[in-house]
């Protein structure tokens, strides 16, 4: 018979968190999710209505960075499991709202360790069977020239905003809590995620939205920034086999083996989303408008995933014109069903 397990997710009414739930919910039943969100503007429990009536999963409104509520949630749900995804993650608010970031990505996640090492700790079997998942960035590696390597899980950390920063620390409390406490922790580093469900403040669905509604398409610089692209139900199948079969204190790489021009992915979400709206292809590329360059842009990143390949036998599902097809018409419905 399948072991029992209380698992613990946090931010699971996001973008990527919403997947990760409702994956573990449908795929193990006979596990007990919980969901911590404490339902900022990027957290949509509509992202889960059709799990929130299962019997196996509880949503809790709370946020990560109040140590004694946390502390409290993981005694009464006798939690054996974290699976970390709460924080803040875009890039142009860190460089507006830099203590924010500070606050929930390093402060929260420290106040989820404490939490869950005093937990552990009071128990008789101690860490036997728990474990401790933070996902991560690729961000946190900084910044790759064209046509040079990819980051593998060995490259020096190198964060230049202050949300990599931010996540940069986090990754480094996790690690140390191993290495002090014995605590089983294992970290991921993914590359841009995308899919149903995202904050329209994200490249995607933002570009979508502006393509229907014949709003421009602002591009930063000349649109030379280069991004390795996954399809976020492939990431959510990563986090399952590496929260369950990932080594302790392993760190594994997560990508798509999926660079794209920020340009080149505009034309192609405009050639998309116009052939699913009924327009003459071209009709929205009238829209691109380029704007100054952010502060602090990397030009490129790239994951090198071979080690999450070799070791746990993980791929990528979909190819990204077809994940792009999915997507488009996943907010092309949702924009329907919003004005009907």
């Amino acid at each position: 018979m399948a072991a029992k397990r209380n698992i613990l997710i946090t931010g699971g009414a996001g973008f990527i968190g919403s997947h990760v739930v409702r994956h573990f919910v449908t795929h193990y039943p006979h596990y007990h999710i919980v969901n911590l969100d404490k339902l900022t503007y990027a957290g949509n429990l509509d992202n889960l209505r059709d799990v929130e009536s299962c019997s196996n999963y509880t949503f809790v409104q709370g946020d990560i960075c109040d140590f004694e509520a946390v502390l409290a949630l993981m005694k009464g749900h006798r939690i054996d499991g974290i699976i970390h995804l709460a924080a803040e993650s875009h890039v142009d608010r860190s460089i507006s709202n830099p203590f924010e970031f500070a606050q929930t990505n390093v402060i929260g996640t420290l106040s989820l360790l404490q939490a869950a090492h005093h937990y552990w700790e009071s128990l008789p079997e101690r860490y036997e069977g728990k474990r401790f998942y933070h996902i991560s960035t690729d961000e946190v590696y900084g910044a790759l020239e064209l046509g040079s390597g990819m980051f593998r899980e060995d490259t020096p950390y190198a964060p230049h905003s202050p949300y990599s920063a931010s996540k940069a620390s986090s990754d480094h409390f996790v690690r140390a809590f191993h290495d002090t406490y014995g605590m089983p922790t294992v970290i991921s580093n993914c590359s841009n995620n995308y899919g149903p469900n995202q904050y329209p403040e994200k490249l995607i669905p933002l570009f979508i939205q502006n393509i229907c509604e014949g709003k421009p398409l602002p591009v930063y610089g000349k649109g030379e920034n280069v991004r390795d692209w996954l399809y976020v139900e492939d990431h959510a199948r990563a986090i399952d086999l590496i929260f369950h079969k990932g080594g302790v204190a392993e760190t594994y790489n997560i990508g798509g083996n999926n660079e794209w021009r920020n340009i080149d992915l505009i034309h192609l979400l405009i050639k998309e989303v116009d052939l699913q709206l009924g327009n003459e292809e071209g009709h929205s590329l009238p829209l691109i408008s380029y704007v100054t360059d952010r502060a602090g842009h990397d030009l490129r990143y790239a994951i090198d995933s071979s080690k999450l390949q070799r070791e746990l036998g993980w791929r990528p599902s979909l190819q990204f014109e077809e994940g792009i097809r999915r997507t488009v018409a996943w907010y092309l419905n949702e924009n329907r069903n919003k004005k009907e």
